[in-house]
């Protein structure tokens, strides 16, 4: 399950790179491909927030049942989750009135863009550096075999990084790959 997890956090920071070098494009006043960008919120909403956010709080719960940490560690990965279900969701509907012709102020979206990516980035950095050594250190090959018989996902087909790319999705895994 943590090798999973480690998998979608290096493929998520590839999708915070696209975003980034489409900052850079719109500062620049270049053209900016947003329905590449519109694939990027999709597959955030669709798989981190259904499949990836899932796994990583029915760890971090279990964790957190036989580990003394205080409530604010206790409820930060949670926290962080909802925020970042938000952000995507804010930033989706931003690329949707764009898309549907709407004037945005190139200034907001630059800076919705940047904070996204920055509260990305931060979240994983987290979870990396301090949540997942945590738990990887202190669960035994029980308790990780108790967590497999309780996601309830069991197996699931990641549609952008998995074998079988989703054909919604097939443009972005070009543009990652020529990258």
């Amino acid at each position: 399950m943590l090798n999973r997890i480690h998998k979608d956090h290096k493929n998520i920071m590839q999708l915070l790179q696209v975003i980034d070098s489409n900052i850079v494009l719109l500062t620049l006043d270049k053209d900016v491909d947003y329905q590449l960008l519109k694939s990027i919120t999709d597959y955030l909403k669709n798989y981190s927030d259904k499949y990836h956010h899932p796994m990583e709080n029915l760890i971090y719960a279990y964790y957190l049942k036989y580990r003394v940490v205080t409530d604010q560690v206790a409820n930060r990965l949670e926290d962080d989750h909802k925020q970042l279900t938000i952000l995507t969701a804010e930033l989706d509907d931003m690329i949707n009135m764009i898309l549907l012709d709407a004037i945005i102020p190139k200034e907001v979206f630059i800076e919705k863009m940047e904070n996204f990516v920055s509260k990305q980035k931060q979240h994983l950095n987290y979870e990396e550096t301090e949540v997942l050594p945590a738990i990887q250190s202190s669960l035994t090959e029980d308790d990780w075999a108790h967590l497999m018989l309780q996601w309830q996902h069991k197996e699931y087909v990641d549609p952008l990084f998995g074998e079988s790319i989703s054909d919604q999705f097939k443009a972005l895994a070009l543009h990652i790959k020529v990258s």
